[in-house]
């Protein structure tokens, strides 16, 4: 095992022209137009520990300028995994090119993070995104960070405003329960990609915003979106095999990378209800209480609907066929088929829809029989033009969701 980590930083970190850093003061726009977007829904509420550290840092400090005695977690939860600070380099200045250019290196499944705003489409490919894992953007006048942790599958999109700051992420190179731990140029704190909570440091205690994203197919964007933009390869500053995936076969079952089924570098207990590899859509609400829907039984159903029993609007779960997998096959272009899920709340004018999915296999109301599609629009029918509001989930495996929300309801079969 401790081999292949070895030669898997090796891939990500090697071979590469040093990554371009920013400099705090010219990544900060001048205006910012776009408003900040309402607080979401916080996966980790935590307090700051400013107590001297005990004994010997667990952590290399070397380089850094972290304020290590502001943290919100045990230092003992950080450990390396394998690639230096921005040894796996971010995109700060990505460039992105019209669907037909991209289209001569993507397939219709590659999957990629969709992120709309503004009127504004992009499409962020995982064929990238897993040799990069951050990406820091602005489109239609907000600051974005679209991530990527391939150890827990996990595709979230941030604002990365924070109070009048703009922060640029990088990769510390370090891991906490398997997941991403990114950092920004401006303070050196530490994030937690999955729950964009600050860690330690300056800003520790903080909560990055969410954006609604999904995770679609390219030829689904390419439908749905014929006008958007599709994040370039930088292929002028790194040498990577994009479209191949450094991690073949992690989502394989069984191939030997660790004693918990393939966690690479995670120490603790699987939750038992799931399989560790099983992907799910995790959901968060605004009282902090999360759900989580197989995939399995979303391809199953086509439709799953969830009323939360705190009484808040219920929420509905779309799946189609379509998407590959970036993490098993060599060639993530052509690896098998997973799906995609997008989920959205059932209430529309004030209106309590109920969804099912018809003999020809679309997605329909009960109450007006209009059709429904993966971004939650209205394509035909009495509702056509209307859209469901997106809420604020993501696809993760089973084990990285329920870690970080061990009280997380499972929607099962019946």
């Amino acid at each position: 095992m401790l081999l292949a980590i070895a030669w898997l930083a090796f891939l990500l970190a090697g071979c590469q022209m040093p990554p371009p850093v920013v400099p705090p003061e010219e990544s900060v726009p001048a205006i910012v137009v776009d408003p900040l977007p309402a607080s979401s829904p916080i996966a980790e509420v935590r307090t700051v520990d400013s107590r001297p550290i005990e004994g010997r840092n667990p952590i290399n400090t070397r380089g850094w300028k972290t304020d290590f005695t502001k943290r919100t977690i045990d230092l003992t939860e950080i450990i390396s995994g394998g690639p230096p600070k921005d040894g796996i380099p971010s995109l700060d200045a990505p460039r992105f090119e019209p669907i037909a250019t991209a289209a001569d290196w993507l397939t219709d499944t590659d999957p990629v993070i969709v992120y709309e705003h503004g009127g504004q489409a992009r499409a962020y490919p995982l064929a990238v995104l897993i040799w990069h894992e951050i990406v820091n953007d602005e489109i239609a006048g907000r600051p974005v960070t679209v991530t990527f942790c391939p150890l827990c599958n996990a595709s979230v999109v941030f604002d990365r405003r924070v109070g009048d700051m703009v922060l640029d992420f990088g990769t510390t190179g370090s891991l906490r329960h398997s997941d991403l731990v990114m950092y920004d140029r401006q303070t050196e704190t530490w994030w937690q990609q999955f729950t964009g909570a600050a860690l330690i440091g300056e800003l520790a205690s903080t909560q990055l915003t969410f954006l609604p994203s999904q995770v679609l197919g390219f030829g689904r964007f390419r439908e749905l979106f014929p006008e958007g933009e599709v994040l370039q390869r930088p292929l002028d500053q790194f040498s990577r095999n994009y479209g191949m995936n450094p991690y073949v076969n992690y989502d394989t079952y069984g191939n030997g990378l660790s004693r918990n089924e393939n966690l690479v570098l995670f120490t603790g207990e699987p939750d038992p209800r799931l399989k560790p590899l099983d992907r799910v859509v995790g959901v968060l609400f605004p009282d902090h209480s999360s759900v989580a829907i197989p995939f399995d039984l979303a391809r199953a159903r086509t439709v799953v609907q969830y009323d939360p029993p705190n009484g808040d609007p219920g929420i509905v779960v779309f799946f189609e066929e379509g998407m590959s997998s970036s993490l098993s096959e060599a060639e993530i272009g052509t690896a098998r088929d997973i799906g995609s899920v997008g989920v959205f709340s059932r209430v529309l004018d004030d209106r309590h829809l109920e969804f099912d999915v018809a003999d020809d296999g679309t997605v329909r109301d009960a109450q007006t029989g209009s059709t429904w599609n993966i971004r939650g629009e209205a394509t035909a029918g009495e509702l056509q033009g209307s859209a469901l509001e997106p809420q604020v989930a993501f696809d993760h495996f089973w084990f990285a969701w329920a870690e970080f929300l061990p009280d997380t309801e499972l929607v099962a079969a019946d």
